[in-house]
């Protein structure tokens, strides 16, 4: 039995015949009742679910920092299903039939917000990123804050959601030695939290050995 939302006219959650109605972000959907398959799938489908699958590996370890940098993404998608849409149709090629990801293409933000000018990174003994900026005290970006992330792919992520002010002029994130290079990226959340700025890739490091 399905519940209706908002009277007869409005979306409706659950089982009603055939059909099952949900809502993503107060959007309402219908679809049909799941039929098991018989047929083998096809080599495009079976592609498509690889890149799929390669997509959500990469960026499940850093979820929480995708859901806050695709907040409001769209209507339709928003946090880490956005960031997975972008990553799907920007940053994956299939060589040889192998799927790879290029993490310099890879947001882990997409928005509007402005962001401060001389944007660098530089590794720091013992073992930290130091990322700097010009401090930015215009008025109306004081408190917003960076958004940091050091990510080691397969081992896990460095860094902070919510980091240092602008007005502060750096960040820095502490991480283990490793054989295995790290990915730094950097973001900036508004300070009432409305929106955020694109991501910016400041590249491949190595730090130490392991």
């Amino acid at each position: 039995m399905a519940r209706l939302i908002n009277g007869i006219n409005g979306p409706f959650i659950g089982k009603a015949g055939s059909v099952i109605g949900y809502t993503v972000n107060g959007v309402g959907y219908i679809k049909g009742l799941y039929k098991k398959r018989t047929k083998k799938p096809k080599e495009g489908e079976i592609l498509n679910r690889k890149k799929f699958a390669a997509a959500h590996a990469w960026l499940l370890p850093i979820k929480d920092f995708v859901r806050v940098g695709f907040k409001g993404y769209n209507e339709r998608f928003q946090g880490f299903a956005a960031a997975k849409s972008w990553l799907l149709k920007n940053c994956m090629q299939v060589i040889d039939g192998e799927i790879r990801i290029d993490p310099a293409l890879v947001k882990i933000s997409s928005g509007n917000l402005p962001l401060p000018e001389n944007i660098q990174c530089s590794l720091q003994e013992p073992n930290t990123f130091r990322i700097s900026w010009t401090p930015n005290r215009e008025r109306g970006f004081l408190y917003d804050q960076a958004m940091v992330l050091a990510y080691r792919l397969e081992f896990g992520p460095y860094g902070e959601v919510l980091s240092s002010d602008r007005t502060s002029g750096e960040v820095l994130v502490p991480v283990h030695a490793s054989p295995n290079p790290y990915h730094v990226y950097l973001a900036f959340i508004a300070a009432d939290r409305s929106r955020q700025s694109d991501s910016v890739y400041l590249g491949e490091f190595r730090v130490g050995e392991a």
